[in-house]
């Protein structure tokens, strides 16, 4: 009996000592072999350093808590608002206005004459030249948010970020249609937007371009809803567009061509009209690991004002 009980144990032993052993390969395994899907931020962050054709002119630091919203008008002022605030800087970067709102904005643009739209998180707040409120919109739905906000002839064009679609609206509010609604039958694969970062914009003809960030991509509708053409890939290399979601935000220049912002590595980019990368505005260097908001606007010299919010500052970038 003594003998089987002494077996025993030393079966009991025996397998212990195997298991450890196993457990010890196994976890130096994977010490050795690390993370596969690493990003290696440190090594991407230097290497788009060095192929950046923008310097930077000028910092503008507005006296705001916050920073959301960002937008170029005529004779090239620049507005920037927060929360209940918004102030307005001449070219040279001088303070030119100020006013007061009641909210937070989460974007910003203007019309032909002036007026300010503003997304206020779940509605649009229109305001004249002066500070004056000329209109406030219904709230669309109780999950709405507004990431993104454009005004032309043909409406005004609104990202809702908590319905994953965008509207085009009169400029009294009314609901014209709606854009990007996934329907397979006329190739449009809907919107994938995994945070609140979802920009649109206008190109020079008034055509509409949309982030549709959980594809890496940018598209182009046009007013009826109608996908024309779509560019874009998931990249790790600095040419592509890599992380849950990006581009965060956009902008276009003067020729067509999109300058776009990204989160998680943070840089400021510069694509043909086709979408073919050009070149780096500001690397990932130029900002502080873990910026996220990089919200953008071209003036008529195609200077690029890059909203950094983490730094509390209005960044305008020129080509070299």
């Amino acid at each position: 009996m003594k003998q089987k009980i002494f077996i025993i144990s030393g079966l009991v032993l025996l397998i212990a000592v195997v298991v450890i052993m196993f457990a010890d390969l196994f976890s130096s395994k994977q010490a050795d072999q690390a993370n596969p899907y690493d990003y290696k931020m440190g090594e991407i962050r230097k290497s788009d350093s060095t192929r950046s054709a923008y310097s930077e002119q000028m910092i503008i630091s507005p006296p705001l808590a916050e920073m959301h919203a960002l937008a170029c008008g005529a004779g090239d002022r620049i507005f920037v608002a927060g929360k209940d605030t918004l102030l307005i800087y001449d070219q040279p970067g001088h303070s030119a206005g100020r006013f007061l709102f009641n909210g937070t904005a989460s974007c910003m643009t203007l019309d032909k004459k002036g007026n300010i739209y503003i997304g206020m998180q779940d509605h649009v707040e229109i305001f004249d030249p002066s500070g004056k409120l000329i209109k406030k919109w219904k709230t669309f739905s109780d999950e709405s948010l507004i990431t993104g906000i454009a005004v032309s002839d043909s409406g005004v064009f609104l990202a809702d970020f908590g319905k994953k679609i965008v509207y085009r609206c009169s400029p009294d509010g009314r609901l014209i249609n709606r854009i990007g609604e996934k329907d397979p039958q006329k190739n449009i694969p809907g919107f994938i937007i995994p945070s609140p970062y979802f920009d649109l914009a206008l190109g020079k003809k008034g055509e509409l371009w949309v982030a549709n960030t959980g594809r890496h991509s940018l598209e182009q509708f046009s007013n009826d809803g109608t996908l024309n053409s779509a560019w874009g890939e998931a990249n790790m290399a600095v040419e592509g567009f890599c992380g849950c979601c990006n581009p965060s935000h956009f902008a276009l220049l003067s020729d067509g061509s999109f300058v776009t912002s990204e989160k998680g590595i943070e840089r400021v980019k510069i694509y043909s009209p086709r979408g073919k990368f050009e070149c780096v505005v500001a690397p990932p260097t130029a900002f502080i690991e873990g910026t996220r908001g990089l919200d953008l606007a071209v003036d008529s010299k195609d200077r690029i004002i890059v909203l950094d919010p983490e730094k509390k500052q209005l960044r305008i970038f020129v080509k070299k």
